[in-house]
């Protein structure tokens, strides 16, 4: 289905570029804990909120 020569790129696409995002976060890190404060409860929230839509799908289907 690929090639070896494919197989090869993607496997360094890949690696180059969990590196080059590991690096970015790294990088900007203080500006992270400065502005975006909070955020975790958002994702708590949005996670709690997809919770209820399936359970309500799961009760509303019975």
């Amino acid at each position: 289905m690929f090639s070896t020569g494919q197989w090869m790129f993607a496997l360094f696409f890949v690696i180059a570029f969990v590196g080059i995002m590991i690096y970015s976060y790294r990088k900007d890190i203080s500006l992270h804990k400065k502005y975006y404060k909070g955020s975790f409860w958002v994702l708590i929230g949005f996670l709690f909120f997809i919770g209820l839509l399936v359970v309500a799908k799961y009760f509303l289907k019975n």
